[in-house]
C-alpha cells in the first residue's frame, strides 16, 4: 500500500511540476546576444560564410553602396491588401512596406485581441527587433549576394519601388515591388520583382520573387528572406511560441520537428539546436503560438515533390519592441530563409530570369479547417497543433484521443451552442463511461487498505526472505479477492483520457472568445474575472488585475473530495501513512487553485466539473462499499441475476473435503 501511495504521490507531484513549468513560473531567460540555429540544410554550400554576416543599421541611405554595386532608394510607401472588415470576405489585411518589400503587419478580420475594454482586430504579424535594436519585418528580402564577386547588398535597408494595387475579377488583390541593382558606373545589373497576392475567403497568400539578370554577362546570385515574425502571446500565463518544420519522410509520410524558446536558449551546441533529420525533405516552416500559425511553403518546381532551390532555414530570436526589451514574454522565435545560388544567363537569353514562389498560410491552428483543404491536409499542417506533453502517455496515444475529443466537442456544440455546457456534459459523460473501472479500482483499494495490517505482519515475518514474503502477500491478496494491479490498472487506463481532454480544451481554437455565461465567464480562453481592480504585482502570480472565482470553487471541490476519501486503517498505526494523508488534504485544495489561478476559464471549468463529478462518484462508491461491508458482516452476499435479485446467505465452507 505504501508503494501505491508513493506512486500516486510521485505522479501527482510530477504532473503539478509539468503544469507549473508550462505556466512559465520558473522561466529564466538568458538575454545576452542574438542566436541562430540551423533548421535544415539540404546541401552543403561553399558560399554559406558570405551570408552569415547580417546587415545592421536603421539609417536610410541615398544609395546602399557595397563594393561595385548599388541600389537607389525609392519613395517610402505603405500598401494595403485585403481588409479587416468581415463583410469584405477577406480573412486578413496586409500592411506592406516598401522597405525590403516586406509585410509590416498582418491583421485578422475574424479574430480580435480579446481586450475586455476595447477589442480590436488581432494583429498576427508585426515588426520585431534584434537584440542590437534593428527592426525586422516579415518576408523582407535581406542580403542579396553576388557569388563571383563575394559581395552582398542589404535589401532590407532599401526602399523598393511600389506600384498600385491590382484587382482581379475574382476579387483577389495583387501588389508589385521592384528593386534595381546597378554597378558603380550606373550600369544595370539585376532587377528584383516581388509580388503579393491575397484572395477572398482564403487564409493563404501567394508571394513570388523574380530575379532577372540585366547585364551582358552571366551572373551567379543568391538571396535571403526573413520568415514570419512578431506573433504575439495568446496565453495570459506563458504562451510558448515555437518554430515548427515539416518534412517528407523516406516512406512519403509527413513528419515534423519543433523548437521552442526555452529549448532554443538552453541548447549548448549546434547539434542540440538542429531540427532537421537525415533522409527528409523540407515541405514548410512555421512560426506558431497557442492558437495561430504563420506557415511558409516554398513552392517546388513543376514535377518535383519538394523544393530543391531552398538551401536552409535558420531560427532567430527576436523581441517585440523597444519598450519591452527586458520583458522575457516579449521574446519570440522566427526564422530566416536562404535561397540556393543560381546562375542567370546574360540579358535577353533563355535562363536570364528565375522566379521563386512561396505560399503563406496565416490563420488558426484548426484541424477541421486543415482537413477540409486538400493542400493543407497533404502538407500536414495539422502537425502545427500542440497538445499538453505528458511523461506517462506518448504522443501516439494523446494526439488521436485529443483530436477525437475535439471532434466530439464540435459535434455537441452544433446542437447545444455553448462550449461551457459542452465541457460540463463531456466531463460527466466520461465519468459515467469509465465508472465501472473507477468503482473496481476503489473497491480494490478499499480491500487493500483493510489488508494493510496483515500485510505488515507478513513483511516483518519474512523480512529476510523476499521471495517468500512476496509469495505470502500474493496468497493473502488472492484469498481476499484484492490485487494491487487491479487497483492501479483502471487509474492508468483513465489517465490518458483525462490528459487528452485537458489537452483538447487547452488547444482548441473554438474556445477562443467563446462565452459560457453572459456576465461571468464570457471567454473560455482567458481567466473568468468575476470583477477587476487596479493591477498589482505578486511574487507567485505576477501581474494580477482580477478576482477569479473558478479557482476558488475548484479548491472547495478538492477539499470536499479529500473529506470524502476513506481514511486508511493503517494510518492510525503508521505515522507515515497518516502524514501522507494529511499532506494530500492540504496540497490538493491549495496547490491547484494557486497554480491555475490565471489559467483559461475553460480549463478551470473542466477541472472543477471533473472534481465535483468525482465527489458525487466517490459518494456513490463509498455508499456501495459500506452496504457491501454490512451485508458481509451479516453473513450475506450480493445478489446476482441468477438469484433473481434476492440476497442470499453465504454458505459455510466444510471443515474438510471427503
Amino acid at each position: 500500500m505504501k508503494g501505491i501511495l508513493a506512486l500516486i504521490l510521485i505522479g501527482f507531484v510530477f504532473f503539478c511540476g509539468v503544469l507549473v513549468f508550462k505556466s512559465g513560473l520558473f522561466d529564466i531567460s538568458d538575454t545576452d546576444g542574438r542566436s541562430c540555429v540551423l533548421l535544415q540544410q539540404t546541401m552543403a554550400d561553399e558560399n554559406q560564410g558570405i551570408l552569415d554576416a547580417p546587415a545592421s543599421g536603421q539609417e536610410h541611405l541615398e544609395a546602399a553602396d557595397i563594393g561595385g554595386f548599388r541600389a537607389d532608394n525609392a519613395e517610402a510607401r505603405s500598401v494595403i491588401l485585403g481588409s479587416v472588415d468581415p463583410k469584405s470576405g477577406f480573412r486578413f489585411q496586409l500592411e506592406l512596406s516598401s522597405q525590403g518589400a516586406a509585410i509590416c503587419k498582418a491583421i485578422f478580420s475574424e479574430f480580435d485581441d480579446r481586450d475586455y475594454k476595447d477589442p480590436q482586430p488581432l494583429v498576427l504579424l508585426s515588426p520585431v527587433q534584434t537584440v542590437g535594436g534593428d527592426e525586422v519585418l516579415s518576408m523582407a528580402n535581406t542580403n542579396f549576394v553576388f557569388v563571383d564577386e563575394g559581395l552582398q547588398l542589404p535589401l532590407d535597408r532599401l526602399q523598393w519601388e511600389s506600384f498600385d494595387v491590382e484587382k482581379d475579377s475574382d476579387g483577389s488583390q495583387t501588389v508589385r515591388f521592384e528593386a534595381i541593382i546597378k554597378t558603380s558606373s550606373s550600369e544595370l545589373a539585376v532587377k528584383l520583382t516581388k509580388t503579393y497576392k491575397v484572395s477572398v475567403g482564403s487564409y493563404h497568400l501567394d508571394c513570388g520573387v523574380t530575379v532577372e539578370n540585366l547585364s551582358a554577362v552571366e551572373q551567379e546570385v543568391q538571396f535571403n528572406l526573413v520568415g514570419p515574425v512578431g506573433l504575439g502571446r495568446e496565453d495570459i500565463r506563458s504562451d510558448v511560441r515555437k518554430v515548427v518544420a515539416g518534412f517528407r519522410g523516406s516512406q512519403g509520410q509527413v513528419i515534423s520537428t519543433r523548437l521552442d524558446l526555452r529549448k532554443f536558449k538552453k541548447a549548448k551546441s549546434i547539434e542540440a539546436k538542429r531540427l532537421s533529420g537525415p533522409g527528409v525533405d523540407l515541405l514548410w516552416a512555421a512560426a506558431t503560438n497557442k492558437y495561430f500559425a504563420a506557415i511558409v511553403v516554398p513552392v517546388p518546381a513543376e514535377r518535383e515533390d519538394y523544393c530543391r532551390w531552398m538551401a536552409e532555414q535558420r531560427v532567430q530570436n527576436y523581441r517585440s519592441g523597444e519598450e519591452a526589451r527586458t520583458d522575457e514574454d516579449s521574446e519570440s522565435l522566427g526564422f530566416d530563409m536562404r535561397v540556393r545560388a543560381s546562375s542567370l544567363a546574360a540579358v535577353g537569353q533563355q535562363g536570364s530570369a528565375k522566379t521563386y514562389n512561396f505560399m503563406l498560410y496565416l490563420g488558426p491552428k484548426d484541424k477541421s479547417l486543415f482537413d477540409k483543404n486538400e493542400l493543407y491536409r497533404s502538407l500536414g499542417f495539422v502537425q502545427t497543433i500542440d497538445f499538453m506533453p505528458c511523461f506517462c502517455c506518448p504522443t501516439a496515444i494523446i494526439h488521436p484521443l485529443a483530436f477525437g475529443i475535439l471532434a466530439i466537442m464540435k459535434w455537441m456544440y452544433g446542437f447545444i451552442g455553448n462550449y461551457g455546457v459542452v465541457i460540463i456534459i463531456l466531463v460527466f459523460v466520461l465519468r459515467i463511461a469509465i465508472h465501472p473501472l473507477t468503482k473496481k479500482s476503489q473497491v480494490s483499494m478499499s480491500k487493500m487498505s483493510k489488508l494493510a495490517p496483515k500485510a505488515e505482519e507478513i513483511k516483518k515475518k519474512y523480512a529476510n526472505n523476499k521471495t517468500e514474503m512476496n509469495k505470502q502477500l500474493m496468497a493473502l491478496y488472492k484469498e481476499q479477492g484484492a490485487s494491487p494491479f487491479i487497483g492501479m490498472l483502471p487509474m492508468m487506463v483513465q489517465m490518458p483520457i483525462w490528459i487528452a481532454l485537458y489537452s483538447a480544451i487547452y488547444a482548441s481554437i473554438d474556445l477562443r472568445g467563446a462565452a459560457f455565461l453572459p456576465v461571468w465567464i464570457t471567454d473560455l480562453s482567458v481567466p473568468d474575472a468575476l470583477f477587476r481592480f487596479s493591477a498589482v504585482n505578486l511574487p507567485l502570480f505576477g501581474k494580477l488585475d482580477s478576482f477569479n472565482l473558478l479557482p476558488i470553487l475548484m479548491g472547495v471541490a478538492f477539499y470536499l473530495q479529500q473529506k470524502l476519501m476513506p481514511s486508511q486503517p493503517a494510518a492510525s498505526s503508521n505515522p507515515q501513512v497518516a502524514q501522507q494523508q494529511k499532506m494530500m488534504m492540504i496540497m490538493m485544495p491549495i496547490l491547484f487553485p494557486l497554480m491555475l489561478y490565471k489559467a483559461p476559464s475553460g480549463l478551470n471549468l473542466y477541472i472543477m466539473s471533473s472534481v465535483f463529478a468525482g465527489v458525487i462518484e466517490q459518494h456513490v462508491i463509498k455508499k456501495h462499499i459500506h452496504e457491501k461491508e454490512e451485508a458481509e458482516s451479516k453473513g450475506l452476499v450480493s445478489a446476482t441475476s441468477k438469484t433473481g435479485g434476492k440476497v442470499k446467505k453465504k454458505k459455510p465452507k466444510p471443515f474438510f473435503k471427503i
